[in-house]
């Protein structure tokens, strides 16, 4: 072995390449500038994810503390391997360094953008290959390390296609023996002659801040003419007997510009920061940074608690979705007359958790019809196929997914302002069932569908009613909906079916009441819709079976100071003191819960509890209730105590 050899074991072969990897998070903690912000961004961001690939080379067992390789591996061909990685993240960091401190005014001087470009060009293709000659089974790579690099590995290739085509092999190699293995500047001016001899005809002017700041007199001047030099050389160099013509050369090259110019740049904004692919389902995390769900669920599952582009530590692991994003995404698609991302990928659907699930192309054929149907002239097709959607949505996930990759829901709500009751009722219940899968109910709040399901509550048949109920619910469980489901008119709907629905109807509106009234401002309006005279009265009945839901509802309501009155104002502690003393354990613990909030700092309603004959039932609740219901029933105790003393 080698003194250098033996030095580099001693130190840990992979000290310098994860040095390295620190120093370009560093330049990157800074923040890029200039000309060549993002591809700096992008190739930092590809640079600093390969710590976790290093680190778990420097920790496998099969590398021993004296540098040799147990295993098929020999420490000479390890030593390669790591070298070769060193030497690519070498030439990334000056690159990264230099493109950072590029004098804008050499933007559109000489081909000098054209040139740095070809610079990043030749580094993530030299990355790219190194990462792709690593043996990962001789070291243990954990799979979730190997997919991350796989996913790094099939960026830094369509970098490399997006910088320019193909190149010549001799004269990439020639390029890349310089700038990777030495300390050379390649903006230096002396350094041009090697630049000078690159092949460049594939690059084209990127439309990055360069294309915007070169103007159209300078298109057909100084560069055009440098890349006509420089196509001229390596013509020459390869004794291409038929030159191109000149002008056929330069209409051809401009052609090949206009089409790259034509292509729509997706915003940055609308990339994933880990793929840096356009987002599908964009969520954010406890950062406030965006990132693809299943991209960042991965990142988290690997046991990672920081965020991967500011690298804060994650205060929670919730992924909320950022639906605003999404929808400006949808459009942008649209707008632009592309594909939008799609869950479903090869005949395979990918569910929220990252993995594929298959699915025959005869299953996708016909359900993709049956989508269609619903659209039909006939009315006899749109109840056929309506009817089956509702089937195949309460049968499965993947169906669920399916369907709403195929576009159902927007049509679905489209359906639910028919004429014809019975599609009405199964468009309605299919949005219900589609809804269970969370991802789902996103896409319906983007189709607008509560003011729909709305509609339904107010004037549809007892069915649909109940399924509407049900389908505001499901919604619901999505906080910012709460909000958006509250100021559509839902509340008096709901109120409305909770006093006259049918029993399965208004169990669905107190679920869906109870559920929508943890956000306080909610509250108020239930109460002016009405909400407390029909609690009330499902307290009183003797015939009721919802006294649960009604104190469920009514403990929630208790925090709100409109509604506390509003419960007081209805005669409400007599019926609750009464349930305290002969109601069933959970009615007994959640009566005294609401006594708390009503009375606690209320001289007024102790006196009245006290009145009433409330100590003594609260006393046996003290001594033989849940757990829940002695703690409030002390508290209650304590504060009739203090109103005494007084």
């Amino acid at each position: 072995m080698a003194a250098g050899e033996t030095t580099a074991a001693e130190d840990g072969a992979t000290a310098a390449p994860l040095r390295l990897i620190r120093d370009v998070a560093r330049i990157s903690t800074a923040g890029f500038s200039g000309v060549f912000k993002k591809d700096c961004a992008d190739l930092a961001r590809r640079v600093s994810l390969l710590a976790h690939l290093l680190e778990e080379i420097r920790d496998s067992k099969k590398i021993q503390e004296n540098g040799e390789v147990v295993g098929p591996t020999s420490s000479s061909s390890y030593l390669s391997y790591i070298s070769d990685v060193t030497v690519a993240l070498q030439a990334a960091k000056r690159l990264v360094s230099a493109a950072n401190n590029f004098d804008d005014s050499k933007v559109s001087s000489n081909g000098a953008t054209k040139k740095v470009f070809f610079q990043f060009q030749c580094v993530t293709w030299k990355l790219e290959k190194a990462l792709t000659n690593l043996p990962y089974d001789d070291f243990d790579i954990s799979e979730e390390v190997q997919e991350q690099v796989d996913l790094i590995r099939a960026q830094l290739r369509r970098a490399t296609e997006r910088y320019g085509g193909p190149l010549n092999s001799t004269l990439l190699c020639r390029a890349l023996s310089q700038p990777l293995d030495k300390e050379i500047n390649p903006f230096h001016p002396s350094n041009r002659s090697l630049i000078d001899c690159l092949h460049v005809e594939n690059i084209g002017i990127i439309d990055h801040q360069a294309g915007l700041k070169s103007s159209p007199s300078q298109g057909n001047g100084s560069v055009h003419h440098a890349v006509d030099d420089l196509e001229k050389k390596e013509s020459s160099s390869n004794d291409i007997s038929a030159p191109k013509d000149s002008s056929d050369s330069a209409g051809i090259e401009r052609l090949d510009e206009n089409k790259k110019l034509d292509s729509p740049i997706i915003p940055d904004d609308f990339l994933c920061p880990i793929s840096l692919e356009l987002m599908r389902d964009p969520v954010i995390v406890a950062t406030g940074q965006t990132y693809e769900r299943s991209y960042i669920q991965k990142w988290i599952d690997c046991g990672n608690t920081t965020c991967p582009k500011t690298q804060q530590k994650l205060r929670h692991l919730t992924l909320t979705p950022n639906y605003v994003l999404r929808s400006l995404i949808s459009q942008w698609c649209t707008k632009h007359n592309m594909e939008q991302p799609t869950l479903l990928t090869n005949g395979r659907i990918k569910t929220s958790d990252g993995s594929f699930r298959h699915v025959s192309a005869d299953i996708i054929s016909s359900v993709g019809t049956l989508v269609r149907s619903l659209s039909s002239r006939s009315l006899d097709e749109q109840r056929a196929a309506v009817s089956e959607i509702r089937s195949l949505s309460k049968r499965s996930t993947e169906n669920r997914i399916l369907l709403a990759e195929l576009g159902a829901i927007p049509i679905l709500v489209n359906m639910l302002t028919s004429v014809d009751c019975l599609i009405q009722d199964n468009a309605v219940t299919s949005i219900l069932n589609l809804s269970i899968y969370d991802n789902n109910k996103g896409l319906i709040m983007l189709a607008n569908a509560i003011p729909s399901i709305v509609q339904v509550l107010r004037s549809g048949s007892n069915e649909a009613k109940e399924n509407s109920a049900a389908t505001l619910f499901s919604l619901s469980l999505a906080d910012e909906n709460k909000i958006i489901i509250g100021a559509s008119g839902a509340i008096p709907e709901l109120v409305d079916l909770l006093k006259n629905g049918s029993s399965r109807g208004k169990k669905d509106a107190a679920t869906a009441l109870f559920n929508l009234c943890i956000y306080h401002g909610n509250k108020g309006r239930a109460v002016r819709a009405g909400i407390i005279t029909a609690l009330l009265k499902m307290l009183t009945e003797s015939s009721s079976i919802m006294v649960d839901e009604a104190l469920t509802i009514l403990s929630v309501l208790a925090t709100h100071q409109e509604a506390k009155a509003a419960i007081v104002k209805a005669s409400t502690i007599p019926v609750l003191v009464d349930l305290v003393r002969t109601g069933l354990p959970r009615n007994k613990e959640n009566a005294c819960a609401i006594l708390l909030s009503l009375c606690k700092r209320d001289k007024e309603n102790l006196a009245c509890l006290s009145r009433l004959g409330g100590v003594i039932p609260l006393t046996e609740l003290a001594k033989n209730g849940t757990e829940r219901a002695k703690r409030k029933a002390n508290s209650l105790l304590e504060n009739l105590r203090k109103l005494q003393q007084l």
